[in-house]
């Protein structure tokens, strides 16, 4: 489906048009001049920008909500795991069809297109290279999972041949984008409720790697990385030579110095100068749900936001508090929320060793979004083994429960709250602080991830 006309498609349907990067897609088209509509199951903040920009978006899940002059229906590739009985219908209607990751494919195609792809920090890494190539006019598109600081949005529109995509390895939608340059920050274990394992993870990554038509850029410190791109015909370049060349950051963490090390080696390919680069990504201030700094309340306990869901991820997010507010000087509390029976199973002994740098862990329902329950892993087994490895960590069985035990505490100027999650981890947040927040974080306050 590559092959399809995009100029002469008039009206796309999207399903699930709420998705962080098929929103993306959605505002380009609209930018593009054709007729938008879409539907979602709930409403968030990207349905609510959406409706902004005049796109008429449902709610529910029904072949009646698609127009019948419909020329193209784009849908998030959880639909045929969610409602295989509604993705029969939609196949069953005649309209062309793509996934998300089909779309993306299609728009990059004829650009000088930079993938970002890796287990962890491919949203920050997009993003940092996008204001790099932002700040010194090159006027790149830019796709990223997340919103970036700046513009507020996940989309950029640029005029240039460059654009820069995250590109997610998650049922090897990656193997949709055929990029000249692809950046890979490391693979790791994960999405265990597709991939077999490890093996089969790194043979995804090594046919990215292959489609890839001229440079790869890695870090050769990941050693399952390394393992994958000696077959590869065109450039490496070894990302992790540029650390020492990172300045300070704005965010904070080793993991983040990493992701900058990778954006100035784009930066370096593609002929920008040093110090120019180094002063865009000396500006970054993260993007959204990555550490995010939410606000303070007026008893001074300080709210972030973040959205590891990975053991890696949740260290390297705890390791970067601890480095903006020393050992001891502040009590940490992580509201966090598993997400998928697969990945917690599978990463369970990761995840009740990864919250060492916390004081307190409140842990919610695990989010099992497109799976089947399985009672064998539980958000409170967890918990008994948190405790039993020296950390402290209470499970509840609902979000209600656990807003009312928070609600309980006196929290002062010593307390870091984090919600932690791909879930719905953060509405804790909102749902606590709701009447309490006396002012939103500036620009300039530090985040990351």
């Amino acid at each position: 489906m590559q092959n399809l006309d995009l100029s002469k498609i008039k009206k796309i349907f999207f399903v699930g048009i709420g998705g962080i990067g098929i929103s993306a897609i959605a505002r380009m088209m609209v930018l593009e001049g054709k007729e938008v509509i879409g539907s979602d199951i709930t409403e968030n903040e990207m349905t609510d920008e959406l409706r902004e920009l005049g796109i008429k978006i449902f709610l529910g899940q029904k072949i009646e909500l698609i127009p019948k002059d419909a020329d193209l229906i784009v849908y998030s590739i959880a639909i045929p795991r969610y409602d295989p009985n509604f993705f029969e219908k939609l196949k069953n209607l005649g309209v062309s069809m793509l996934t998300y990751p089909q779309m993306l494919g299609l728009v990059t195609k004829d650009k000088h297109t930079i993938a970002v792809s890796g287990t962890h920090g491919k949203t920050t890494v997009t993003a940092m290279i996008a204001k790099i190539l932002i700040d010194t006019r090159k006027d790149p598109s830019v796709i990223v999972g997340s919103l970036l600081k700046d513009s507020k949005s996940n989309l950029i529109v640029g005029k240039s041949e460059y654009f820069v995509v995250e590109a997610c390895e998650y049922e090897r939608s990656f193997l949709n984008v055929k990029p000249k340059i692809a950046v890979i920050t490391n693979i790791e274990t994960d999405h265990l409720d597709y991939y077999k394992d490890l093996a089969d993870i790194q043979n995804a990554f090594s046919e990215f790697i292959s489609q890839t038509k001229d440079m790869v850029i890695y870090n050769s410190k990941n050693i399952n990385i390394s393992l994958l791109v000696g077959e590869f015909k065109g450039k490496l370049v070894d990302y992790s030579k540029y650390l020492n060349k990172v300045p300070k950051l704005s965010v904070p963490g080793e993991h983040n110095r990493m992701n900058g090390a990778a954006a100035l080696a784009v930066a370096d390919v593609l002929g920008i100068d040093e110090d120019d680069a180094q002063k865009s990504l000396a500006g970054f201030l993260g993007t959204w749900r990555r550490l995010e700094k939410k606000g303070e309340t007026k008893d001074g306990t300080i709210i972030y936001d973040d959205y590891a869901h990975h053991p890696t991820e949740i260290r390297a997010s705890l390791q970067a508090l601890c480095e903006l507010y020393p050992k001891n000087s502040k009590k940490i509390t992580v509201i966090f929320q598993p997400h998928l029976y697969s990945r917690t199973k599978a990463l369970f002994d990761g995840f009740s060793k990864a919250f060492k740098e916390a004081d307190l862990v409140i842990l919610l329902p695990i989010y099992f979004a497109r799976e089947k329950l399985d009672e064998t892993v539980s958000s409170g087994k967890l918990a008994e083994v948190i405790c039993k490895n020296g950390d402290k960590a209470i499970a509840f069985t609902d979000f209600e429960l656990a807003t009312e035990y928070l609600r309980s505490q006196v929290w002062g100027g010593n307390d870091i709250f984090v919600t932690m999650g791909a879930g719905e981890a953060y509405k804790i947040a909102d749902l606590l602080f709701k009447y309490k927040l006396d002012k939103t974080i500036s620009e300039t306050a530090p985040s990351g991830t």
